[in-house]
């Protein structure tokens, strides 16, 4: 029952990473709001969620998670009728932020209350990988969730459903979670809360606005420089305190260091692949929102089914074998996708690739997940948890940012040249180069004759892109593979943190 409730809180947030990018038009529509709006309303949460992790998860840490999960959900629900009733795009902005700091303080504390209740390591792994399971499918979820709420109804609906689902998360959880925190905890570490803030913020930011900014421009450069300024800044700050925020000696760890890499580079490609495969259902196929969505279900579904299984397969055959094999079936689920065009079977060519990257996720995420909250001692749940999330955070924002570049690169100049070609004026040429949606409009108010050509080269064009773009993020996944081959161990090396067998040796997994 516990478990039901911090998968049920944790689907909350991440849902809310997604669900908002089907009703992009309706805003653009209804508030009025510009592109540059519009790259906000979707990341000003990612960006305030991922910033305030570290230091939300150390506040569990030391002040008690349960509580702080409460906070999180009610502040998470005053923040989604705020949203819903937001009458212009910066107001849905300003919400859409305070709705990350809300969500910072949940989803760290899920995973932490979870490794307390959970301490014999099948149960453990079982317990992880449903947690797992449920992000991956919130991930697949949120555009279906919000096809669905805006087929039916207003737009200010893919809030308001939080409200229910929270008040049945904060019911269940005051009366069944248990309150958990460090029982070591030293003195509060402001300056290392404030750096951490700092840093993460800046990185995500800076790699939100490289696209626009140019990867190599001053701003961008300046950006990187920053963040890295910040990290050694908060690195020297944590190894001189005796009761550190976050041990960064464990990074020394390849269980730990490994296992946050590989997390990063799978969220890195899922990501990235989300952001094409929306319009590709979209744009080149024609479906309309609720049934882009209902065509991502194969993913949902693989996801669901591996998931629960994959941190025990990595428990008998090691983490090593288990992640490694999940890059590389993601790997090759993106250089599928890679060929997909405007008639490609949905059922020989779509799903397949849909499952190899749904099942490499859930191989890879849970047992990634059990290894790096393994290699923490139980009263520094809140702060490993939040290492793992912040990976995910940034892992993500990363590939969209940089596979959403390559695409563009490739996208822009070849519609540009093939509209030219069939004598489209400058003007509508400039709008259609901004993005395949764009596109869609120029041919729209197109003569009747021209509209076919138009749409036709449009969909050449984002296919190009696409390409580029699904085999950057299976190059991303491969390297990871790589990596976990090399560097991740395949089994715990000790026991760790107050005799809690968190980093225990393997045991047989009984048959089921």
């Amino acid at each position: 029952m516990i478990l039901a409730v911090l998968c049920l809180s944790v689907f909350l947030v991440v849902v809310d990473n997604t669900i908002v990018n089907v009703a992009l038009v309706t805003f653009s529509r209804d508030l009025g709001a510009s592109t540059s709006q519009l790259q906000w309303i979707v990341d000003a949460y990612s960006l305030v969620f991922a910033g305030l992790l570290l230091a939300a998860g150390s506040l569990g840490d030391r002040r008690g998670r349960k509580g702080t999960m409460q906070v999180g959900l009610l502040l998470f629900a005053a923040t989604s009728v705020l949203a819903a009733l937001s009458g212009s795009a910066e107001q849905l902005i300003a919400a859409r932020a305070a709705m990350g700091i809300g969500a910072a303080l949940i989803f760290p504390a899920t995973l932490a209350i979870l490794i307390n209740v959970f301490h014999e390591p099948v149960e453990r792994a079982k317990a992880i990988g449903a947690w797992s399971g449920v992000t991956g499918l919130a991930v697949a979820l949120g555009p279906l969730a919000g096809g669905f709420l805006l087929e039916h109804f207003w737009w200010g609906s893919i809030f308001l459903v939080n409200l229910p689902i929270v008040a049945i998360a904060l019911l269940a959880g005051w009366k069944l979670i248990p309150t958990s925190r460090d029982r070591h905890a030293g003195r509060p570490d402001p300056v290392g809360i404030v750096v951490s803030i700092a840093m993460i913020s800046l990185l995500v930011w800076t790699v939100i606005e490289a696209p626009d900014n140019g990867w190599t421009s001053t701003v961008t450069l300046a950006g990187f420089a920053g963040a890295a300024a910040l990290l050694t800044g908060f690195v020297l700050w944590e190894r001189r305190r005796v009761d550190p925020m976050l041990d960064v000696s464990v990074f020394s760890n390849a269980r730990f260091s490994a296992a946050s890499l590989a997390v990063a580079t799978a969220f890195f490609g899922l990501f990235g692949f989300i952001f094409l495969v929306t319009q590709y259902f979209q744009v080149v196929r024609g479906y309309n929102t609720l049934s882009a969505g209902v065509h991502t279900l194969p993913f949902a579904v693989t996801a669901a089914i591996i998931s629960p299984i994959s941190a025990r397969l990595a428990l008998r055959f090691g983490t090593k074998l288990i992640v490694g094999l999940g890059l590389l079936s993601m790997s090759a689920g993106f250089l599928a996708a890679s060929f997909l065009d405007g008639g490609s079977s949905y059922w020989t060519a779509v799903v397949p690739s849909m499952v190899l990257m749904a099942g490499g996720l859930a191989l890879t995420t849970a047992p990634a997940t059990e290894a790096i909250m393994g290699s923490l001692p139980v009263d520094k749940a809140g702060v490993g948890s939040a290492v793992n999330d912040t990976t995910r955070e940034i892992g993500g924002t990363l590939g969209v940012a940089v596979v959403g570049s390559v695409f563009s690169s490739l996208y822009g100049p070849q519609v540009a040249a093939a509209l030219t070609k069939l004598g489209v004026p400058a003007e509508p040429v400039g709008i259609a180069r901004e993005s395949v949606v764009a596109a869609m409009e120029v041919a729209k108010r197109a003569p009747g004759f021209a509209r076919q050509p138009i749409l036709d080269a449009a969909s050449d064009a984002f296919l190009h892109g696409m390409a580029a773009g699904c085999r950057v993020a299976g190059l991303a996944t491969l390297v990871g593979a790589a990596i976990a081959f090399a560097a991740l161990p395949a089994r715990a090396e000790a026991v760790v943190g107050d005799g809690a067998a968190l980093a225990a040796a393997p045991q047989p997994v009984p048959a089921t």
